[in-house]
């Protein structure tokens, strides 16, 4: 049954590794409802993971249009999660939709990958702590390990565009409901739940993960977190960080 979904949730993201890129990229839009007009900017960005993958840094960088030249700023990275009037302007965009718009800017083609990291030169570190274990995991009967993860996110999902990751809530758009959907993945040997939370409406929201791990692997785990803060992405949060706890 691996990459098959559960009833909980018809999630357009599996725990197979795949040819996804590397990089997060963003157009910066001159005003927050201009959807069909040109950008401003192209913003690149990479998280810097744990081999447990919690996050303790981020690189961003960008092209601006108006003067064609590429940039390094952790604080631009920070004003990305921090300032709504900003984030309001931010679009999630898959590598093609970046390539035509630096195409469609005069830019002409998009550096590779590796070439857009030598261009991280403003790094910023992130608070990181070993997970915080009061108690014993709790591991069910026939799995190995169980994690549970929290990915934070600054601003609000725009829900239509989550119904392929979660079920959605009956009152998910109401500003008052905080759990707005859930998923569950059956990868054998592992299973995989998650939930989509508000933290105060409108300012940021949370998904957390509980990976019950059927082997001593967690090779189904980064894929998954992968794919899933990527959905979240394209449905309009900006992520900020991403915790474990168990």
């Amino acid at each position: 049954m691996t990459g098959d979904i559960h009833e909980r949730g018809r999630a357009a993201v599996t725990a197979a590794p795949g040819a996804q890129a590397a990089l997060d990229y963003y157009l910066i839009k001159p005003a927050a409802d201009a959807d069909g007009a040109p950008a401003e900017a192209i913003v690149v960005e990479e998280f810097t993971l744990t081999d447990d993958f919690r996050t303790v840094g981020l690189d961003t960088a960008g092209w601006t249009a108006a003067d064609g030249d590429w940039w390094s700023s952790a604080a631009f990275g920070r004003a990305m999660r921090e300032d709504p009037g900003l984030r309001a302007r931010v679009r999630a965009v898959s590598r093609p939709e970046a390539e035509a718009a630096h195409r469609g800017l005069g830019g002409g083609e998009l550096p590779g990958e590796t070439r857009l990291r030598a261009l991280f030169r403003d790094h910023q570190p992130l608070p990181d702590s070993p997970p915080l274990r009061l108690t014993p995991p709790r591991v069910p009967d026939g799995f190995h390990d169980t994690r549970v993860y929290r990915v934070l996110f600054a601003g609000e999902p725009r829900l239509p565009l989550l119904a392929d990751v979660v079920a959605l809530a009956g009152e998910a758009g109401a500003p008052g409901t905080r759990v707005v959907g859930a998923g569950e993945l059956r990868a054998d040997p592992d299973v995989f739940t998650w939930e989509i939370r508000r933290i105060g409406p409108g300012v940021a929201c949370c998904l957390d993960l509980t990976a019950h791990l059927g082997t001593a692997s967690s090779q189904a785990l980064g894929p998954l977190l992968r794919g899933l803060t990527t959905a979240m992405r394209h449905a309009g949060p900006v992520p900020v960080t991403v915790e474990r706890f168990s």
